[in-house]
């Protein structure tokens, strides 16, 4: 009783507070992050976070690394313990007490002077959201997956086209060294012509029943959490097991194809298209509301004859990560400064002059703010990150229907199946609507 005493004093305190107003595994140098350099307050990036639990507070913290270069002016989140968290984080780093808080996203799009937002949300928000930031002309770091489906994704890049902002998707591998470097030799034929690609992401989450409904904490506005999803009871699953729910997110298939089918794409030169045809099969629970696939694995075929299995690490070889196979071998790139090839001569090779030279950034926060101020292109755009999700989005749609997907990646449909083509959207419940331009 001591401790939900003391848990309902805070839900009260942080309440009134605010009705008053995978970090990178190594120590960056100030130099990186342009410690030391004075920038005039008019070139600071003013920027705010929609999104506060553990991807947007972690996001929020590389920010403020940057010191003079950001600064952060409004956080706006649907659990007021969030909402407090983020603003205190935010207040103590400024020594003041200044930022300003919101629980709906609209009241923060509308009252907020932003150059920039970063987003960190469920997936299923991610069309609403990410559309709307777009078409207020602000710059976004949006977390990867960057849509829920094709469909979404389609009407953010269109967005972000449209309104000319810059855009910087989470997809921070692409700023560490060994992913940089597996991807340039790759795609500069290291390993020889890449002629397949295996894909592996986490398998999935084994947990399968139903969580008992609970009272919806007092903190949590639990109606704004669903949004366009089915309204359904509350069980708990606000804040991490979301993502074995389909309604929500597509498991750890989706979870993590924005980093490692990112990267696959990124070393053979597929970072614009898509697959001609996809096949394969899920592993899918019998019973419960966790319905994500436990399994999975699927084939991609290209048009240049690239064929690509993406599937859950138990079972490829190398198991996590990305590893591309070509006439003369293979490389492969995983977490943890992983790269390794067929032949350690490989990652010797010396990558000439008048050869590929793969973007590179060093701070993918950085990179974005950078960018956001030059106006130039980020190293990971939207344009990319969608082609990444898609992949992971079709195999999804042909897991579901048990069928081989053909798809035309310039028109961007799939053809000749109109039932597999109701899969790539999802109907929003109302009043909740993709922001038109």
């Amino acid at each position: 009783m001591a401790n939900k005493s003391s848990r309902r004093d805070f839900v009260k305190r942080s309440a009134a507070l605010v009705a008053g107003a995978i970090v990178l595994p190594q120590i960056i140098p100030s130099s990186a992050l342009g410690m030391g350099k004075k920038i005039p307050p008019s070139d600071r990036l003013v920027i705010g976070s929609i999104g506060t639990g553990s991807q947007g507070m972690s996001n929020m913290r590389d920010f403020l690394k940057l010191k003079d270069a950001v600064h952060f002016v409004a956080v706006c989140d649907v659990d007021a313990l969030h909402l407090a968290k983020a603003k205190e984080t935010i207040d103590l780093d400024y020594k003041n007490k200044d930022c300003r808080t919101y629980s709906d996203y609209r009241e923060f799009l509308d009252k907020e002077k932003l150059d920039a937002v970063s987003i960190a949300l469920p997936d299923h928000w991610h069309g609403i959201i990410y559309s709307a930031a777009v078409n207020k002309k602000l710059h976004v770091y949006g977390e990867k997956p960057i849509c829920r489906t094709i469909k979404d994704g389609q009407t953010i890049v269109n967005a972000v086209k449209q309104n000319n902002i810059i855009w910087q998707t989470g997809s921070w591998q692409r700023s560490l060294f060994n992913f940089h470097r597996g991807a340039e030799l790759a795609i500069n034929g290291r390993a020889g012509k890449v002629k397949y690609i295996e894909v592996g992401l986490p398998d999935g989450n084994k947990g399968i029943g139903t969580p008992p409904v609970k009272p919806v904490p007092p903190e949590l506005n639990w109606e704004m959490w669903l949004g366009p999803a089915l309204k359904v009871p509350y069980r708990g699953i606000s804040h991490w097991d979301w993502r074995w729910i389909l309604d929500y997110s597509g498991g750890q298939l989706t979870d993590w194809a924005g980093h490692h089918i990112d990267i696959a794409n990124w070393g053979a030169g597929l970072e614009h298209t898509g697959p001609v045809e996809i096949s394969g099969k899920g592993v899918y629970p019998v019973e419960g509301i966790f319905n994500v696939p436990v399994e999975y694995d699927f084939l991609c075929r290209y048009s240049n004859g690239i064929e690509m299995r993406v599937a859950n690490a138990s079972r490829l070889p190398l198991g996590m990560g990305t590893t591309w196979h070509g006439d003369l071998g293979w490389i492969h790139v995983d977490r943890g400064d992983i790269i390794t090839a067929s032949d350690p001569k490989i990652l010797n090779e010396v990558i000439g002059e008048n050869e590929i030279h793969l973007y590179k950034s060093d701070n993918h926060w950085k990179n974005f703010v950078d960018c956001a101020r030059s106006g130039k292109t980020t190293i990971a755009p939207v344009e990319v990150a969608y082609r990444a999700i898609s992949v992971a989005l079709l195999g999804e749609i042909a897991m579901t229907t048990g069928q081989t997907i053909k798809w035309d990646p310039d028109k961007e449909e799939i053809i000749g199946n109109p039932n597999a083509s109701r899969l790539l959207a999802r109907p929003y419940r109302q009043p909740w609507q993709l922001p038109t331009i």
